[in-house]
């Protein structure tokens, strides 16, 4: 995690946060907290993730980073300290 972005609350709401990826570049991570619980990080963690990763020009953003309740979108979840938040 390189950078704490403010959530979004407006409609349904998402926690926001950059990661570096290996490939040198920073993601963006827009977890819906309105479905999953919040994940407790900070600069300087590591964190594991799946979801659907969406190209912009400023590297891009992971979305669905928790379950689908209707079943669209395969189950997405991330990894912090050992712990899975989907």
């Amino acid at each position: 995690v390189v950078f704490l972005m403010g959530d979004d609350t407006r409609g349904i709401r998402h926690q926001h946060f950059l990661v570096e990826v290996p490939e040198g570049f920073t993601v963006k991570i827009a977890h819906n907290t309105d479905l999953a619980s919040r994940v407790p990080v900070a600069v300087g963690d590591d964190v594991e993730f799946r979801g659907e990763y969406e190209f912009n020009e400023k590297g891009g953003v992971v979305h669905w980073t928790h379950r689908d309740p209707d079943g669209r979108h395969p189950g997405g979840w991330i990894k912090h300290r050992g712990k899975v938040y989907e």
